[in-house]
């Protein structure tokens, strides 16, 4: 019987384990969704176009904060993360009123 029993917890666990992977896989961070719905075509930090220039092409900085769902915000290069890092709730409310904006603007055609 004890075997048996431990037999049930092992499967148990197993199913837990890949039922929590699953739930994983349903709330990864979709990066083509949020690159086609990303509402600037300019760098939120220096203003130059998000397309294969000088400094290369952009780059697609998923930034993370605890409690918060991760966030796309698209950079014309690597320097601009760190100017970024230094005050990202500065970068991020000009991100959502040009999200406010590209959605205004879609509403009202």
């Amino acid at each position: 019987m004890n075997s048996l029993k431990s037999a049930r917890l092992v499967l148990a666990l197993i199913l837990g384990f890949a039922a929590s992977g699953l739930a994983f896989a349903a709330d990864a961070f979709d990066l083509a969704k949020a690159k086609a719905a990303y509402p600037l075509t300019t760098c939120v930090i220096s203003g130059d176009a998000l397309t294969d220039g000088d400094m290369g092409p952009p780059i697609d900085y998923v930034y993370k904060q605890k409690g918060q769902p991760d966030r796309l915000v698209r950079f014309c290069c690597k320097m601009c993360i760190g100017k970024f890092k230094k005050n990202p709730d500065k970068y991020l409310k000009l991100i959502d009123a040009a999200d406010a904006a590209k959605t205004a603007t879609l509403s009202a055609k």
